[in-house]
Formats: C-alpha cells, structure tokens, sequence
C-alpha cells in the first residue's frame, strides 16, 4: 500500500461538503474520509456513507472503486479527473446537479419521516431552523460543534 497522507479526523474535520475538486460537491469531502479510513484516522467519520454515496451515485462509481485509487496514491486532482471521465457528465450537468445540494437540499422535508426525524432533532440539536438549512450547512455546523472543544 502506498503511504497515505490523510487528515487524523479524530482531530480536524473533513473538508465541506462545499468544496468541490473538478466541479463535483461532495467529492473532497468524501476523499478525506476515505484516506482517514484507510490510515484507520477516521473517529466518528464513515466513507462511503449515504452522503458519499450522492456523488458515487451521481458519476456511477462505487466507494470501492474509489477506496482503491485512493489506496494507490491517487492526488485529489487525479481523482476529479478520474471520476470527471467515469462520470460521462458535461459542465453543465455536473454545476447543476453540485448546486442543487449546495442551495436547496435538505432532508427537513424527505418522504422518508425518519430521515426528516433525524435531521430535525440535529438541527435542533445544534440551533439550526431545519426549515432553511441544507444539508450542507448542517454537516458544516456539525463540524464546527464537533471539534469546538
């Protein structure tokens, strides 16, 4: 196995869910717990998580095959280009569908209840109107809250 350089997320958070590599939200986000994972330095963090999976889903790879190129020593450049070409996406499709969860995604109001329960209850938890937050800022102020001490 290639020497990883992975953040210890038992100290720092993951980068946000914002921030993009090639245009993909999610994407870096998902990198970084994925290489804690691999350096077993991921604490409460888990790869290949339903919220990784909004981008493997959306470019049609699996966290698996994304565990591997990160096992070999992929850079975050390497895998935006890699996952660019794998998705089949133009521009276009990849900015819209990064700004959809960027502006509007929430699970406040998702038809599963318990997804909207717990969402909720952590909004709550940490101040946040669950009626205008997105996902996003949620796992932002999460973040914040978690490494806070």
């Amino acid at each position: 196995m290639t020497n990883i350089a992975s953040k210890d997320l038992t100290k720092v958070a993951p980068r946000s869910a914002y921030e993009t590599i090639n245009g993909f939200a999610i994407l870096a986000r998902a990198i970084d717990k994925g290489r804690a994972t691999i350096a077993g330095t991921n604490g409460d963090y888990n790869f290949d998580c339903p919220v990784d999976n909004m981008i493997l889903n959306f470019v049609g790879i699996k966290g698996e095959e994304l565990r591997a190129k990160l096992e070999a020593g992929a850079t975050d450049e390497e895998i935006g280009t890699w996952v660019k070409e794998a998705s089949k996406k133009s521009d276009e499709e990849i900015k819209a569908w990064s700004e959809s969860f960027k502006s509007d995604f929430s699970y406040a109001h998702h038809p599963d209840a318990g997804k909207q329960a717990w969402f909720r209850g952590e909004c709550e938890r940490l101040g946040l109107n669950a009626d205008t937050t997105t996902l996003f800022d949620y796992l932002d102020v999460d973040d914040k809250a978690t490494f806070a001490n």
